[in-house]
């Protein structure tokens, strides 16, 4: 029956479905997280979910169940997409992971290296020559600038 809607169309209609429903956005989240990180603890992923979503999205009470039952929709979603979900134990490598992808997809590697490409020996010399008080003004700084754009994001 899907394969009867363009892909395009599909596409529309689930970021639609997005906008209106939480749970629908979260399994979304869930599956944007898991394509491009492997081996993401339970919390790690709650973390990123909620951090996409702007606000938290996994309820106060019954969150471990709300994880668990997102997580039986996206592994069958990944499933019928060709990827395995799988846990792993290991140390240094414990967390959910698709099996046979590497720890970072082929995208994020791009993005940390054009990240990297874009510092400079100045950039770099300036912050070792940052006195402690300083490098911590910065980060508190940084901190804020986020928690200000996560309190807009909420209000939208």
């Amino acid at each position: 029956m899907l394969e009867e809607i363009p892909t395009k169309a599909q596409g529309f209609l689930l970021q639609d479905a997005e906008k209106r429903d939480r749970v629908t956005a979260r399994r979304v989240y869930l599956v944007r997280t898991l394509l491009r990180e492997n081996y993401l603890s339970r919390e790690t992923l709650i973390r990123r979910v909620e951090f996409l979503m702007g606000f938290k999205s996994f309820e106060e009470k019954s969150w471990e169940d709300t994880f668990y039952r997102d997580m039986r929709v996206v592994k069958q979603a990944l499933r019928e997409a060709g990827f395995e979900v799988k846990y792993s134990r290991k140390k240094n490598n414990d967390g959910y992971y698709l099996e046979g992808m590497s720890r970072l997809s082929k995208e994020v590697k791009k993005e940390i290296a054009g990240a990297i490409a874009e510092l400079d020996e100045e950039q770099v010399k300036i912050y070792k020559d940052m006195s402690p008080a300083q490098k911590f003004y910065q980060a508190t700084s940084i901190i804020d600038f986020g928690k200000r754009v996560s309190l807009e994001r909420e209000q939208i």
